[in-house]
């Protein structure tokens, strides 16, 4: 099976995952840092310390008791990782009926999604997927992209959202625009930012951008080098 990528939006979404074990924890802080909106835990155990204070933020619930139809009701994506596959099952159906977005930690034939292996550096998210097939194989290629893709990308990222309001607000065509973001994009930025050469970085971004944005260069490398 090919699965069909694509990113989502969890921002003010309410999230479910069952079972607060290892696995539930690591989900929970994953759907937290790409920002979901509220998130519910149900388990029956009582979770450890580690899983006990990231339950007390304000926008997590938990409920010590048995996975019940209702802790569906409003809930836009479920991940159920517990150690009952029966319960997982029934959790898969369930989210199918009513058209849930619902992932079984490591049984990617019962689930509607997979998670992928991803790299993240500020704004920049690779994700790798292998369909399932093989999640160590996915482990592996992440070390390599996390070698090769360092924060400097993340800095990139930040001058490139930094110009591009200014140039929109330029008012002018879009081809020049366009132009210019590409011209960034493929400068010698990047390797400045790495090198932490605030010259280099100040004279390619004077090349780049028109002369009415030169006096805004400092804002725009402002904390990055």
């Amino acid at each position: 099976m090919r699965y069909y990528p694509m990113f989502v939006n969890l921002e003010n979404r309410t999230c479910l995952v069952v079972g607060a074990g290892a696995v539930g924890k690591r989900k929970l802080l994953s759907l937290l840092d790409f920002g979901a909106g509220r998130v519910h835990v149900v388990d029956t155990r009582e979770p450890d310390a580690g899983t006990k204070a990231v339950l007390l933020r304000e926008n997590v619930s938990f409920s010590r008791r048995e996975f019940s139809e209702q802790d569906l009701d409003g809930v836009f994506l479920v991940i159920a990782c517990t150690s009952s596959e029966a319960v997982n099952g029934r959790i898969a159906e369930l989210c199918e009926q009513r058209g849930i977005l619902c992932n079984i930690a490591d049984q990617p034939e019962k689930s509607g999604f997979i998670v992928p292996a991803t790299v993240d550096r500020g704004d920049l998210t690779i994700a790798v997927s292998t369909a399932g097939r093989s999640p160590a194989v996915a482990k592996r290629i992440r070390k390599e992209l996390q070698e090769n893709f360092g924060d400097e990308y993340a800095g990139l990222l930040t001058v490139m959202g930094r110009v591009r309001p200014l140039m929109l607000g330029l008012d002018r065509p879009t081809e020049e625009n366009t132009g210019v973001f590409r011209s960034l994009a493929n400068s010698d930025l990047l390797a400045a930012l790495k090198a932490r050469n605030l010259d280099s970085a100040v004279e390619i971004l004077k090349e780049s951008l028109p002369e009415p944005l030169h006096s805004t260069i400092p804002e725009l490398l402002d904390g990055l080098v």
